[in-house]
């Protein structure tokens, strides 16, 4: 009689992984998994769960077998078309709320929209304001316009380069992005979840910071007055993505550090 707890002693995966692989195969919650540990499992469920445990020891991200990942509190789909939402991503999302608190039904773009996390975050934050979404992908965008359906969240979506997408429309109180940032021949493109994620969305020229460049370089003609824009970036790219603003005339540039005191966040008003 094969049961969760034999599979569980069994298993090369960290407990955590094990028990969000069954929780995502017997389609229970965890509490289930505690008070039927010893119950015969389908065999079924057994060889799903073997083919899942193989993906994730060959690497494979874990938000990518089960398909979701969670982001400010909510449940979104993921696919290998996106990026997997990260939790300093958080501080993009926060940034633009406060900067957007004092502000009556803003408009707000959000470029490179992957699964939509960020868009789709603001949004149902502030329900309010008129969000538009963009990304080159068309594959991205379906999945960002599943979650934002899912999640019940008003966000226009427009497929395209960045300012491409959006070209005629009015200018924006805010724009975000979190955008390709790592060099091209970055060592860590090749190690961890970053080997499965799409590279287009990882990766720019000039060091990483071609598409930085771009989206600054453009932003003033689709920004309000005293608008603002916040760009993701980095590591090591807070200092040069300020020296681009203050380059374009923007106001103030300003970094702003993620929970592990890595400036993850850079910004600056028109």
């Amino acid at each position: 009689m094969y049961t969760l707890k034999t599979a569980f002693a069994q298993s090369p995966l960290s407990r955590l992984e094990q028990t969000m692989l069954w929780e995502h195969v017997l389609d229970v919650p965890r509490s289930w998994l505690i008070g039927h540990d010893t119950d015969p499992l389908p065999e079924a469920a057994v060889k799903n769960y073997r083919c899942l445990e193989q993906r994730r020891v060959a690497g494979e991200p874990m938000a990518y077998i089960i398909g979701y990942r969670e982001f400010m509190g909510h449940e979104f789909s993921v696919s290998p078309a996106v990026l997997i939402p990260r939790p300093e991503t958080e501080f993009l999302v926060e940034q633009a709320l406060r900067n957007m608190a004092h502000l009556p039904t803003p408009r707000v773009l959000d470029m490179g929209t992957g699964s939509g996390a960020v868009a789709v975050s603001i949004a149902l934050a502030r329900p309010d304001a008129q969000v538009v979404a963009t990304d080159f992908s068309a594959e991205a965008l379906q999945v960002a316009k599943q979650n934002a359906h899912k999640l019940c969240a008003k966000v226009e979506f427009y497929q395209g380069s960045w300012y491409d997408a959006v070209s005629g429309q009015l200018p924006f109180d805010i724009i975000v992005s979190n955008p390709p940032y790592i060099a091209e021949n970055d060592p860590h493109l090749l190690q961890g979840d970053l080997r499965f994620e799409p590279a287009t969305a990882l990766s720019a020229e000039k060091n990483g910071l071609a598409d930085l460049q771009q989206i600054i370089a453009g932003a003033h003609s689709y920004l309000m007055n005293n608008g603002s824009i916040w760009l993701e970036h980095g590591w090591d790219q807070a200092e040069m993505v300020r020296q681009l603003l203050a380059q374009a005339n923007f106001n103030d540039p300003i970094s702003i550090p993620d929970l592990a005191g890595i400036l993850r966040i850079t910004g600056a008003y028109s």
